[in-house]
């Protein structure tokens, strides 16, 4: 039997809109193989996010990379060639069209740390920055335009400058309160 090979994380391009049937499939494959010792982890790169749909808070996923699947494997030939068979993969990234370069584990930790704080901590899927002008679209100011003067990702909350009545009037409102203009 050959030598243990050293698993690293690879990245596997694949059509746009189908990394999770790409990650299934992997995973099936590599159990009907009984390949389980050979490839640890499949992981599309994504996280969970909030938006507002009818008025109603929905939770949706949104995906880092589009089109791309982490790996966490020993690259062999058999292994490269089972991987690339799969329908919608469009190879490896990095190194030659055989011979695939792994990303460093601190690329690949920055990776999933990213995905665990998606998964605890949802984020807004529209992000604000100071001095963006919101339309408010729920609550007593509804209607009105303002410049958002502060956001608060932890809370979700932002501060928007509201003109009322001639003046510029600071307002703490809700993600969920305002849209983008």
């Amino acid at each position: 039997m050959a030598d243990k090979l050293e698993k690293n994380w690879y990245v596997v391009h694949a059509y746009s809109g189908y990394e999770n049937y790409v990650m299934r499939e992997i995973q099936h494959r590599v159990t009907s193989a009984n390949l389980e010792h050979r490839i640890d982890e499949v992981v599309v790169p994504a996280e969970e996010v909030i938006e507002m749909r009818a008025g109603q808070k929905r939770k949706s996923i949104r995906k880092f990379f589009p089109g791309y699947v982490l790996i966490h494997m020993e690259m062999d030939d058999e292994l490269w060639h089972m991987v690339r068979a799969i329908p919608r993969v469009l190879g490896f990234i990095g190194g030659t069209a055989h011979t695939p370069t792994a990303i460093s584990d601190a690329e690949a930790q920055g990776i999933l740390r990213r995905v665990e704080e998606g998964v605890s901590k949802p984020k807004p899927k529209v992000l604000f920055e100071p001095g963006e002008v919101v339309r408010v679209v729920d609550g007593p100011f509804a209607d009105f335009n303002g410049a958002v003067e502060e956001v608060n990702y932890e809370k979700n909350r932002l501060r928007v400058a509201v003109l009322i009545f001639g003046r510029s009037t600071p307002v703490e409102l809700e993600f969920s309160q305002v849209k983008k203009t």
